[in-house]
């Protein structure tokens, strides 16, 4: 795996509005120089310092900043990090965190708990610009009119891969909440993990659409749209988007060659579209999804929430799927989130389908989910081979060994 590049310049930090979080973890170096505290000052707002919750990570190098008038203790993942060093007014730890997931952190003051975050990501190399690899590129932004959600008004982009020349139809990744997406400076980094991922051909040479959930007029149709039990969406997908895509763009059209991903209710829209037409869609990126009763209206339309019994009572479906969330999701009277993951995971290993689950200590947040993309990329397309348009997707021999999901402890007495 190729290392991080990091560049440096002191006049080119303190010149900038905020500091490039690299040079802010060089500089940390020597904690007391004036050049360090005007860097996290520039960082952090003065409310992060005071409240507990500055801190940044540079692949698996993070740093931790607060105001205290005692020293406090640093605690990660609920385990005591090294004690903190002063640097003018402020206490700063650091740490190595593992990558390709999110962490929380929190500190102890007086015996009492202070501050902190739950979703402190920890990215992978891929994740930040490598020398020789080629960019993508992202489309203008495109507006499409549906006739099957009448009167609704979508955006997307395409971002194609620096591979791609139009000579052969290209696999196909859509991504729900597209708008989330369709930078490159977003904070989760995804075009650049796509490019690199790609150059390293870890994932095939495939086109992404980034696809915003519509509106009717200035009604939002996001939950309609992602949270509704039934095929809709994906012939909405299929029939109106991907076939405006395939005027400019040459694509598979073989559901092996097709991935479809999204987070919260993105991420149950995702599974639900593979799990109506899975010749469509055989390979499935669900982060924190809302597998919940959003959209369930008794005695008239199923919910999401179905989903862990329809899997374990319907015929199994032949597709891939990676799932993850964390115990700090949502609990609300739609449902509990983590609860209803675990009962994914385990309704997916119960029917032996090719599934992976990725635990994590997280909120309904996407921090994980930015995070863990290279792994959650590289299983889902592994084996890929273009010269076919389908493939028997089987459980792990290993997976089949291991104990279904269990809630082992509680966090109370």
């Amino acid at each position: 795996m190729r290392p991080i590049i990091l560049l440096f310049g002191a006049a080119l930090l303190l010149s900038a509005q905020k500091p490039d979080p690299a040079s802010v973890l060089k500089l940390a170096a020597k904690p007391s120089s004036p050049e360090f505290i005007q860097a996290i000052e520039a960082t952090f707002s003065a409310q992060q310092l005071e409240k507990g919750e500055a801190a940044i990570a540079v692949g698996p190098d993070a740093l931790f900043a607060i105001k205290a008038a005692k020293l406090p203790q640093l605690v990660v993942d609920d385990a005591p990090a090294s004690a903190m060093k002063k640097a003018g007014p402020y206490f700063i730890g650091s740490t190595k965190l593992a990558i390709y997931t999110s962490h929380t952190y929190h500190y102890m003051v007086d015996g009492k708990r202070f501050g902190g975050r739950l979703d402190l990501s920890a990215f992978g190399p891929e994740a930040y610009e490598q020398p020789g690899v080629p960019q993508g590129k992202i489309s203008e932004k495109f507006t499409s009119m549906s006739k099957l959600y009448e009167g609704m008004a979508s955006d997307y982009w395409v971002y194609t891969p620096a591979q791609y020349d139009g000579s052969i139809p290209a696999a196909v990744m859509v991504w729900q909440d597209g708008e989330k997406y369709s930078t490159r400076v977003a904070a989760n980094r995804l075009q650049i993990q796509l490019d690199n991922l790609a150059h390293q051909k870890r994932i095939p040479m495939m086109i992404h659409v980034f696809i915003s959930p519509g509106k009717v007029g200035t009604r939002p149709m996001r939950s309609i749209l992602y949270d509704t039990y039934t095929a809709k969406y994906t012939r909405y997908t299929l029939d109106e988007i991907l076939a405006e895509v395939s005027q400019k763009w040459r694509l598979r059209t073989d559901g092996y060659s097709r991935a479809i991903a999204g987070e919260s209710s993105g991420g149950i829209c995702a599974f639900n579209a593979a799990w109506w037409h899975p010749e469509e869609f055989a390979r499935v990126y669900s982060r924190i999804g809302s597998f919940t009763s959003i959209q369930w209206k008794p005695g008239e339309l199923d919910g999401g929430n179905i989903f862990p019994f329809a899997i374990r009572k319907q015929p199994k479906r032949n597709i891939r799927v990676f799932l993850s969330d964390g115990s700090e999701d949502l609990e609300n009277n739609h449902g509990s989130w983590p609860l209803q993951n675990i009962q994914m995971a385990n309704s997916l290993k119960l029917k032996e389908y090719d599934f992976l689950f990725k635990w994590g200590s997280g909120p309904h947040s996407t921090a994980q989910g930015n995070a863990e993309v290279p792994v959650a990329l590289t299983w889902l397309w592994r084996e890929y081979d273009p010269a076919k348009t389908s493939q028997e997707f089987t459980m792990d021999p290993a997976e089949k060994t291991k104990p279904f999901f269990r809630v082992k402890s509680l966090n109370r007495d």
